[in-house]
């Protein structure tokens, strides 16, 4: 604070000197690094696991239980060169599988945790991911026991899954089926800035304005998941905050409940470390040198372990009781009054204006020393924005409707990226159909494909209209997280259906012809929007059968979608 009790430029402190560079890939970022990018011209002869590997059929002989058995024993395994905090490491897998699947974002699917892209750069060196290479190292004997029977992405969602579990809470379920890259993503748009944790202005057209943040982004800041825990651009501010926290998480496909449960609940267990100068960490994974084999951050003055830990540079618990599921969040937040202060390492923090030593959480190593617990800028959001205070409230008063809020979205935050829940897989896939699944009614398959085509051919429809509006129907998938695409004919409705790519006075004409062929047939819209598309090639073909020499083949059958 200065004289005024005003915030003065609240700095990160993991940004260690910050990489610049004139670019924004992976080598921008780290020009030292070897450049391999010569070896993966070819992806099918650098993916290790061959051409011919099929994962849904490896995942068949997978021991699910025993799997389970092992991380639930990792759990509290505390090992000789990473003691867990109080004896258990269910907080640092929450993290760790938090912020695989917390860099997805809705408008172009990037991100999440679907392809284990948490290992490499620039994920893996992302101030934000500060110690989960830890984590991954933990998980590692686990991933060589079970070899290509699990995917690293599978295994790394997992072990978050079972770290609540552990803490008390009953999830809602988990789905395999996460096939991982083996290289860096050079073609994800992470933002434009040359400075990691850079001020957000550049991203928003107005910083006040969260609305204004470039698509695609989510993420304020390069380097970070969601928000800046010390508020905007490290100046706290709660209401600012919340406004921020807002934006992000609804870019995310999350609406206020699921951010307000996501916020408790993922502060209900685990801690903050900042109980060190930033300044004393080695370089990150991406840039350490080669004899940290992978490994970066570490404490070059102390053991960079236990109550010696530097991560976010907040120090502290949010809870009294941080390895258990249950409601010391809201206790804690709303039964104190709260004021900032500065962490050890010079992080803006919230801590309580006044509380009894009881209430505390108890030091990591020491359970006979008591420590000040802590909230965050986005914590005192929960509690000065009015809708998502009521959330909370209501949250409070229903301890199990806060539990089932928090497992649902957790749920959904861990499997959005996946895409139809058909590919799902393994024995605790939830039968509950949930609407952000876009599940799609069964389509009928025994009507005359023939006929079908025969009542398009002699309705009128020109060729282009037919080509156009199957082409924009199909056109919307992507293969980031398996949405869009012809499935569903959801260019029939909103926002579709007055894209203006998509020609809204034509595809209405052509909808309206269509749509009564599809109901007089009992085959699905979207299986005839297809069908008349190949109508309009075929007629294409034909035509230019009469004027070339060449016989052209008809064309292919169709899968029917629904």
């Amino acid at each position: 604070m200065d004289g005024n009790d005003t915030p003065t430029g609240g700095k990160c402190p993991v940004m260690h000197g910050g990489m610049t560079s004139s670019g924004t890939s992976v080598m921008d970022w780290w020009p030292n690094a070897l450049n391999l990018s010569i070896l993966h011209q070819h992806d099918t002869k650098t993916d290790p696991m061959g051409r011919d590997f099929n994962y849904r059929e490896a995942l068949k002989s997978l021991d699910v239980e025993a799997l389970k058995s092992d991380l639930r024993a990792l759990m509290h395994d505390s090992q000789d060169w990473w003691p867990a905090d109080w004896g258990s490491y269910v907080g640092m897998f929450a993290r760790v599988a938090w912020h695989a699947a917390g860099s997805y974002r809705l408008a172009d699917g990037r991100g999440g945790g679907g392809t284990g892209n948490q290992r490499f750069a620039p994920l893996n060196s992302w101030p934000d991911n500060v110690n989960t290479d830890k984590g991954r190292r933990l998980l590692w004997p686990i991933k060589k026991k079970y070899g290509n029977k699990i995917s690293w992405a599978d295994l790394i969602i997992l072990s978050g899954t079972i770290a609540y579990e552990e803490a008390g809470l009953k999830t809602y379920g988990f789905a395999f089926g996460r096939e991982d890259i083996w290289h860096p993503e050079e073609d994800v748009y992470w933002g434009s800035e040359k400075e990691w944790l850079a001020p957000s202005d550049g991203r928003y057209g107005d910083v006040e304005k969260p609305e204004t943040m470039e698509n695609p982004l989510s993420a304020v800041q390069m380097g970070l998941i969601y928000v800046n825990p010390e508020g905007v651009n490290g100046q706290p501010d709660p209401m600012k905050t919340a406004a921020q926290v807002r934006e992000t998480f609804a870019r995310m496909a999350m609406n206020d409940e699921e951010t307000a449960a996501l916020t408790a609940g993922g502060h209900t267990i685990g801690k903050s470390h900042g109980n060190g100068s930033a300044d004393d960490l080695s370089a990150d994974p991406e840039a350490a040198d080669v004899e940290y084999q992978g490994i970066g951050w570490m404490n070059t003055k102390g053991r960079g372990v236990g109550r010696d830990t530097v991560v976010s540079g907040i120090e502290g618990a949010w809870t009294a009781n941080p390895t258990k599921w249950d409601m010391g969040w809201f206790e804690m937040l709303f039964g104190h009054e709260w004021e900032l202060r500065k962490s050890p390492a010079g992080a803006w923090q919230w801590e309580p204006v006044d509380i009894k030593e009881e209430d505390m959480p108890v030091d990591v190593e020491d359970p006979s020393i008591r420590c000040m617990p802590i909230m965050t800028d986005a914590d005192m959001a929960m509690k000065v924005d009015p809708a998502y205070n009521a959330i909370c409230q209501k949250f409070a008063a229903d301890p199990a409707y806060f539990s089932d809020t928090f497992a649902r979205a957790w749920f959904k935050l861990t499997h959005r990226d996946m895409g139809p829940k058909v590919r799902y897989i393994g024995p605790d896939v939830p039968s509950e159909d949930l609407i952000w699944q876009d599940p799609i009614p069964a389509g009928a398959t025994d009507y005359d494909v023939d006929a079908v085509k025969a009542k398009i051919a002699a309705s009128g429809l020109s060729l282009a209209e037919m080509v156009c509006t199957a082409w924009d129907s199909a056109r919307t998938y992507r293969g980031s997280d398996m949405r869009g695409g012809a499935n569903g004919a959801r260019i029939r409705l909103a926002p579709q259906k007055d894209w203006v790519g998509n020609e809204p006075e034509r595809l209405a004409k052509v909808l309206a012809v269509l749509e009564p062929i599809a109901a007089a047939s009992g085959a699905s819209l979207a299986d005839v929007i297809v069908l008349a598309g190949n109508v309009g090639i075929e007629q294409a073909l034909k035509a230019a059968v009469t004027t070339s020499p060449c016989r052209l083949p008809p064309v292919v059958g169709m899968h029917r979608r629904r």
